[in-house]
């Protein structure tokens, strides 16, 4: 019959130590280690690493690129309009033994200085500003930020603004501004247009009037056109030039005739 006897529950407590000893971090983990409360200079990992409980203590920290939404934030642009913005952060911890040290809870620290700096540098600037400049906004946001959690051991990589929520009445206004811009070009190109017909045209006349033939070959071109049309009535317009030595002939009939009157009286 098997005894169990203390040698073998000191065996048995040695053998669960040993395994508990035993730790495995994956390789975008290192694991920081505090010996009797003081940090070792390199952080452990990838792979087994041991770690002596209770003279040591590990802290596991993951070097993946972590996105952190950043909440909707009311911001007061420098022309006094309230708006609503959120925006995403891409960071990455560099240096595992600062993350730990440096800050009680880098997570929460990155997420709180995101937020303010967001309200702080979108304050500086105007609505059209921040609604153009986006690409601007999100490089300097980004440089500020990787500048003030360099100390954590944090990288941030990119920030970028998702979303800007305007107030009802602000939306409605640049609503009729769009609209009176789009007006404004419709006119500028219709008053355009305009010009150019009309340089062609007087380009048309001018060629035109230097061969009088043309015209009647333009008037009967047009006979052409409205002939191919099924009307029930047809126009002809006749050019004035044609009418002209009509016009001519009647003014020296009535002229001959006033003279014939003023001799025989």
């Amino acid at each position: 019959m098997f005894t169990i006897t203390p040698p073998l529950i000191i065996i048995g407590i040695l053998i669960l130590y040993l395994i508990s000893v035993v730790n495995v971090l994956r390789e975008y983990e290192r694991g920081v280690i505090f010996r009797l409360g003081r940090l070792l200079p390199k952080a452990k990992g990838p792979g087994i690493i041991l770690v002596f409980w209770p003279i040591d203590r590990i802290e596991r920290v993951s070097l993946r690129t972590v996105t952190m939404d950043v909440p909707a934030q009311d911001v007061i642009t420098r022309d006094n309009v309230t708006v609503k913005v959120n925006a995403i952060v891409y960071f990455r911890v560099l240096d595992a033994n600062r993350a730990i040290v440096s800050v009680e809870n880098f997570l929460y620290a990155t997420s709180q200085l995101a937020q303010t700096t967001l309200r702080s540098v979108l304050g500086e600037v105007e609505l059209d500003g921040l609604l153009s400049q986006r690409e601007e906004l999100n490089s300097r946001l980004q440089a500020i930020l990787d500048e003030q959690t360099d100390a954590w051991g944090i990288k941030v990589s990119m920030l970028e603004i998702k979303t800007v929520d305007l107030p009802s009445e602000m939306q409605r206004a640049m609503a009729r501004q769009a609209e009176a811009e789009r007006e404004r070009r419709a006119k500028i190109i219709h008053a355009k247009g305009e010009f150019q017909a009309a340089e062609q045209l007087t380009a048309a006349a001018a060629v035109l009037g230097t061969e009088p033939l043309s015209i009647q070959l333009r008037y009967l071109s047009t006979l052409t056109e409205i002939g191919m049309e099924q009307n029930s009535t047809i126009v002809f317009p006749i050019p004035i030039d044609i009418l002209s030595p009509l016009f001519d002939l009647a003014k020296e009939k009535r002229s001959r005739g006033e003279t014939s009157t003023s001799n025989e009286t």
